[in-house]
């Protein structure tokens, strides 16, 4: 059976058995949730020990594993799913760099009932970004599953080292291996570069056909998996796509793009999406949050919200000072910070934030998320590279004293496994964009919002940059269900699902859309102090659509026109239970 020939360099294929599983590569739920999987040799670890940590690294980062979230025990499993991977680097046309692809075959794979559920990574994650989603859900049902890191990943660059990614994870000098990514050769030997950033492709643009190669590859891989079965199409094999974030993004990309009628059906969960001329584009509200929410979040109303306040229930100085920079910029008129705060908090309520996205985008803000997010998507959007990211931002290893140095070699062995695919974070720190006040990253924050309000040619290429991210309508026909939190901060619903789904509305489109009251972006989050009491999981609501989707496709049950939003309540200090989730108990078709 031929491989497709958008793939370059081979295919590498792997058995997963025993204590080596497709799902948890042997963990188990407990070891998932346990400290990072070990390496024999951390300066050198396998390819079999980088999987593992890989897969551990995925599913801490969406999943709620703690003791009280219920994983495992209210909603969602983690059999042990024996099988084989498939997984190469895939090519666009015209493309600098390539995404991975990689496919997983049960070996209890459904032969009379064919499914191949395809999906890509949430945020910038590496290759099995989403398989707390769709491996879970897909893989113990006797689904293949196809995912895709959609261009980001987190297979980066040493350019002192002159080193990158392997196929295998691994790393290897220039010119020693294919790479998952590597910039032009006369980039200047400092620092480090990131494919989603610097790839000079601006993969988001692209997320849509990325997915749908994802799928065509999986195909073609069940072909080389059961050549008695083949050939496997999508007249004979059910395609599912379902993504979370970014990922959720991706898949509603992909649909509006299936002009081949591959997808069978699609589930995103609180996707980054943008529709023409309606709600907001990511970088224009993570800007806007990246200069006011420090501020605004100083408010009275947000004293008891987990992680407003420092560990001792003070305003954290740095919020202070910012409400403080706002006044002498002339955005805020107030004279003390109580006044500043109410200003800063009504400017953005008027910019369309709700009190619950507010909330939650505390935790954001706290991270730093907004400054990482908008420095690396305007140097995606504006095609730039390592050495001239927009407004002197850059990245390179920590060393002494948290100022650029070396990498250290046991990080920058792990950060294939580790890494989220955007820094800082593993050693890699994001520099630039910084003054020496005492409100540092201002400067770098007004200086890239000025690149979404500027007319100005020179920074054309970002607006046009996001221009080309706009989502295409699905075909009518298409079983499509959006799922998205209430009090999502940081893809608030009011600027990218309502407006989707409106749009499909008025398109004479059919989508059926939660949206679920107390759910959040970051499910990983609930297991912190404080936070997981305000809230519950979206991951149950996603396998919940996937498990009706799946009577509709598989069972004759009919799609429905509508089904009830459910109605959880927070989980509160003690443990996860059904009656918090309110799931409805069985399919129904609804009204109309």
């Amino acid at each position: 059976m031929p491989t497709p020939d958008f793939v370059r360099g081979g295919v590498r294929v792997t058995e997963h058995h025993g204590g080596d599983d497709l799902l948890s590569a042997g963990l188990g739920l407990a070891g998932l949730a346990g400290p990072p999987a070990p390496f024999a040799h951390p300066l050198s670890p396998t390819a079999e020990e980088l999987r593992r940590r890989a897969i551990q690294t995925s599913w801490q980062g969406i999943a709620d594993l703690g003791p009280l979230g219920g994983f495992g025990h209210v909603y969602g499993a983690v059999p042990n799913v024996p099988g084989r991977e498939y997984q190469a680097f895939a090519w666009l046309p015209g493309a600098h760099a390539p995404h991975r692809v990689l496919l997983q075959v049960p070996d209890a794979f459904d032969k009379s009932r064919r499914c191949l559920v395809v999906t890509a990574s949430s945020g910038s994650r590496g290759i099995y970004g989403a398989i707390a989603l769709a491996g879970a859900w897909g893989l113990p049902r006797g689904c293949a599953v196809a995912y895709t890191d959609k261009g980001a990943g987190s297979g980066y660059f040493d350019l002192a080292e002159d080193s990158g990614v392997t196929l295998d994870g691994t790393r290897a000098r220039r010119g020693r291996a294919m790479l998952e990514f590597e910039p032009s050769a006369d980039t200047p030997r400092q620092g480090i570069a990131v494919k989603h950033a610097h790839s000079g492709d601006n993969p988001e643009a692209d997320w849509g056909r990325h997915v749908l190669q994802a799928a065509q590859f999986g195909l073609a891989m069940l072909n080389q998996s059961f050549p008695d079965q083949a050939p496997f199409t999508a007249e004979n094999t059910r395609i599912i796509a379902t993504g979370l974030s970014n990922g959720g993004g991706a898949v509603l990309q992909a649909a509006g793009l299936d002009e081949d009628r591959l997808l069978s059906g699609v589930v995103a969960l609180e996707p980054n999406v943008r529709v023409p001329e309606q709600g907001r584009a990511l970088f224009d509200y993570a800007t806007e949050a990246s200069i006011w929410l420090p501020c605004a979040l100083m408010d009275t109303r947000f004293d008891k919200t987990p992680m407003a306040r420092t560990a001792k229930g003070e305003a954290p100085p740095a919020w202070v000072e910012r409400c403080h920079r706002l006044h002498q910029h002339g955005l805020v008129s107030g004279s003390r910070v109580s006044a500043q705060s109410a200003q800063a908090y009504q400017h953005l309520r008027g910019a369309g934030w709700t009190d619950e996205a507010l909330e939650a985008a505390a935790s954001s803000t706290a991270l730093d998320l907004w400054r990482a997010i908008t420095a690396a998507y305007a140097s995606a959007y504006m095609r730039r590279g390592p050495a001239d990211m927009p407004c002197g931002f850059h990245y390179a290893a920590i060393g002494k004293g948290g100022a650029p140095g070396a990498a250290d070699p046991a990080m920058r062995a792990a950060w294939w496994s580790d890494a989220s695919g955007i820094p800082p974070g593993n050693g890699v720190g994001l520099f630039g964009g910084a003054d020496h006040s005492a409100d540092p990253t201002l400067p770098g924050a007004l200086c890239l919002r000025s690149l979404w309000d500027d007319t100005d040619p020179s920074t054309q290429a970002l607006r046009d940059g996001i221009d080309a991210t706009t989502v295409k309508a699905p075909r009518a026909s298409l079983p499509l269900w959006v799922v998205h939190g209430a009090s999502d901060g940081l893809l608030p619903t009011a600027f990218s699902s309502e407006p989707y789904v409106q749009w499909l509305r008025s398109k004479g489109g059919h989508p059926l859309y939660w949206k679920v009251p107390y759910a959040q972006h970051f499910d990983a989050f609930l297991a912190l102090p404080g936070f997981g009491d305000r809230h519950v999981p979206l991951l149950p609501y996603g396998y919940a659509a996937l498990d009706r989707l799946w009577a509709h496709l598989y069972e004759g049950a009919p799609w429905p026109a509508l089904v009830p939003t459910p109605a959880p309540t927070p989980r509160g200090e003690g443990a996860l239970t059904p009656a918090t989730l309110a799931l409805p108990p069985t399919w129904t078709s609804g009204p109309g």
